[in-house]
């Protein structure tokens, strides 16, 4: 299981000015931790609370269905091309980058043992969606489009323009080239894919996109890749089990919450910084800025009172980022908590050769870069804690897929967590459909009249 050591957040290490008397805060809090823990659990399985991610680690059925799609699959596509922004796309990149071979796309078909490459169009950057048209065969490449509404408008432009291209290239054949993933019965994707004859699959109720990755969001494309979505599923189940713990002291996300929900609410944090030492891990940054941000920052509580919570996320990579960020965190604002990420066992070692003995560097020759990344990790944790400055450590016995999904999976209940005890809707997300509604409303949807006039009038006055 994933090791959390919170020490370096405690008031016996950095002082009681910045840090936290921890075992005081566990006590204190035990009750209500095990009232949310307990509540969550009796909630998941009600329709309209949206936490139906929560029994992703029990669907055998979708499994064994994906396993068979992607069996069928095997050998007839040089390429997968996901469809996807957000939640229908962070998971994926966070996954695929962690657990398959760096430089995956680069190598040849031989060293992928016969996989397909696969490539992630997040964005509406209209020189990426060109230069991925000027890369990939659409003749040889199955495309994933994601989106559970079917409206949404990056998503679904991207659909337009590369299933035309693809229907010009191929004509009729092109289906079978698509597989959609969204909602089951309704939405404009659903329609069009029953109506074209599309294989599909289901994002199910009660999952919100930057919760999805453990769905067919995710798993369909990890499948495609050869990835053990069987071993996905099972670090899942394990999580959950020991996250389904009452008691605190037991139960590593409901430290983490409360840790984090503390430092911002009475140690002024309100930045909360992802720091993975493991370039593999480099997008569980990313992945998490959006669970964290997106489910956190609200304007209004359970109340009705507006309260504007929500610390702000913050990506790193160590040590890269020791070179970029570190000045700032020891020195500049002592308002923010650092979450480091730690892999014990890399999947290789590459030892420093030992040559310039006589020089200032000499020192090197001989030991591993397995070393010198963790000791960099462990003197970075020291050096902020010489400064008070907050931090806490997940450690992961190595990159797989088991290990990837209990960190991911222990990192949604820490959020879910949190928002509870923010006392916030955890899983909506006004502010993002304010601006949604605005973009269709410029592009000319139909129904927006009234919000384009308004629109309009404001930017007149911008």
């Amino acid at each position: 299981m994933i090791k959390f050591n919170y020490k370096n957040a405690d008031s016996s290490v950095i002082g009681s000015e910045n840090g936290l008397d921890l075992s005081q805060e566990f006590s204190q809090y035990k009750d209500t931790i095990a009232t949310i823990i307990t509540n969550l659990g009796q909630r998941k399985d009600m329709p309209g609370q949206w936490l139906q991610w929560m029994n992703l680690g029990d669907n055998p059925e979708t499994v064994h269905q994906i396993k068979e799609f992607a069996s069928k699959a095997q050998g007839q596509f040089e390429s997968v091309l996901v469809l996807g922004i957000g939640g229908s796309a962070l998971g994926g990149i966070a996954v695929t980058e962690a657990l398959l071979k760096p430089y995956w796309n680069l190598l040849t078909s031989a060293q992928r043992n016969g996989m397909p490459k696969i490539f992630f169009l997040d964005n509406i950057d209209p020189d990426s969606i060109n230069g991925i048209l000027d890369v990939l065969d659409l003749k040889k490449t199955l495309v994933a489009v994601i989106t559970k509404s079917g409206s949404t408008a990056e998503t679904m432009s991207q659909y337009m323009i590369i299933s035309d291209r693809m229907r010009q290239e191929m004509g009729d054949d092109y289906r079978k080239n698509i597989v959609a993933i969204t909602d089951k019965k309704t939405g404009i994707l659903r329609q069009i894919a029953d109506q074209q004859g599309y294989e599909t699959f289901v994002v199910p109720d009660d999952v919100g996109g930057r919760f999805s990755v453990f769905s067919a969001v995710g798993l369909v494309p990890f499948a495609l890749v050869g990835l053990d979505i069987d071993q996905i599923i099972q670090g899942v189940k394990d999580m959950a089990v020991a996250l389904g713990n009452t008691d605190i002291n037991e139960n590593i996300a409901a430290q983490g919450a409360l840790i984090q929900y503390l430092m911002d609410t009475q140690r002024g944090k309100n930045l909360s910084v992802m720091m993975p030492y493991s370039t593999r891990l480099k997008y569980i940054s990313d992945w998490y800025v959006q669970l964290w941000a997106e489910s956190l920052g609200k304007e209004i509580n359970n109340n009705g009172q507006k309260v504007n919570v929500g610390p702000t996320p913050i990506k790193a990579l160590g040590a890269t980022d020791q070179h970029s960020q570190i000045q700032l965190y020891n020195e500049g604002p002592n308002d923010k908590i650092i979450t480091f990420i730690r892999v014990e066992n890399f999947d290789t070692t590459l030892e420093i050769p030992k040559i310039l003995g006589d020089t200032g560097i000499g020192y090197l020759g001989g030991k591993t870069i397995n070393a010198l990344i963790n000791a960099e990790a462990d003197s970075t944790r020291v050096a902020l804690s010489d400064y008070a400055r907050p931090t806490v450590t997940l450690s992961l016995d190595k990159v797989d897929e088991y290990n990837v999904a209990q960190l991911m999976y222990m990192l949604e209940i820490q959020t879910a967590i949190a928002g509870e005890l923010y006392n916030i809707n955890t899983f909506n997300q006004p502010g993002v459909e304010q601006a949604k509604n605005y973009t269709y409303a410029l592009m000319g949807r139909a129904g927006y009249e009234d919000v384009a006039k308004t629109l309009e009038s404001k930017m007149a006055m911008a």
